[in-house]
């Protein structure tokens, strides 16, 4: 494997939490049927006591039910979202929705989150301490999206149906995520320390995704335009990249890699004016 020097522009996230006012969630008993929680955001907690927090509605199935029934709330929120810490003191892994739309603040999940964190987020900070279920940034536009250890499937993705995926902001993936990292993604920046599965930048129109360690199969299919870099072994390559060049420097914006790398464009297999750039180790990969 190639390694690389990675130089990252970090998502500028307000106040630091030692400025913030901190409200803490202590989960009361297990959870069954997965919780939708979209309230669980400094933007909905803000200018909130506990009291009123933990009257906040979340979803089970089709009924509603306020917030304190599933966690214990303690500490009052900052009077904006910009000056209140959300800390998730447990796993989450069976709440949804955590942090959707945010827009300034921090989030701590201290465990696992469930499906869809960071949907839509548009600034601020989530870190997830564990693993992230899929949908993980969903459409993300801004802030910054850290998670410690393993994500799902559809990081950083286009919801079904629809083709235009994460505009903005960064992601780091601490461990490996699944497939179809970066699915129609238009901007923004994904960093995953392991590996990827199939389909890693499917119809990538922008953007950038770096993943140090391998991929099993299909990057960057149907791509047009953005850039991908991968330090590891791609176990199947799409068919519909040719080779320029080689490299021993990748720069995107404010980013930099160091490491020999062999450039591809494409995918010419869905348009002869495709512009995508796919960086591969060249030590792992000697047969392209």
């Amino acid at each position: 494997m190639t390694e690389g020097v990675l130089i990252n522009k970090m998502t500028e996230t307000g106040k630091s939490a030692g400025e913030m006012e901190e409200v803490t969630l202590i989960p009361k008993k297990s959870i069954d049927i997965k919780l939708e929680a979209d309230v669980i955001t400094p933007d909905s907690f803000a200018g909130k006591s506990a009291e009123e927090i933990g009257m906040l509605s979340v979803w089970q199935g089709p009924t509603t039910y306020p917030l304190s029934d599933f966690f214990e709330v303690t500490g009052n929120a900052g009077s904006s979202a910009a000056e209140t810490l959300v800390r998730i003191k447990g796993d989450a892994m069976r709440i949804k929705r955590i942090g959707e739309g945010m827009s300034a603040g921090k989030i701590e999940i201290e465990g696992s989150a469930g499906m869809h964190v960071g949907t839509g987020m548009k600034g601020g900070e989530i870190v997830v301490y564990g693993d992230a279920d899929s949908w993980a940034g969903m459409e993300m536009l801004g802030g910054l999206l850290h998670i410690k250890g393993n994500a799902g499937d559809h990081v950083g993705c286009a919801y079904r149906g629809k083709w235009h995926g994460m505009k903005g902001g960064c992601i780091i993936i601490g461990g490996s995520a699944r497939h179809q990292l970066g699915g129609g993604m238009d901007g923004g920046e994904i960093l995953v320390e392991g590996n990827v599965e199939g389909f890693c930048g499917i119809r990538q129109n922008g953007g950038l995704i770096v993943v140090k360690g391998g991929a099993l199969r299909t990057v960057g299919v149907e791509m047009a335009g953005g850039t991908i870099v991968v330090g590891g072994k791609i176990q199947r390559f799409s068919p519909g990249f040719e080779f320029v060049s080689m490299e021993n420097k990748v720069t995107s914006g404010e980013t930099e890699i160091i490491g020999e790398f062999k450039k591809f464009t494409g995918d010419y297999a869905i348009s002869k004016r495709a512009k995508g750039a796919l960086y591969v180790s060249a030590d792992a990969n000697p047969e392209l």
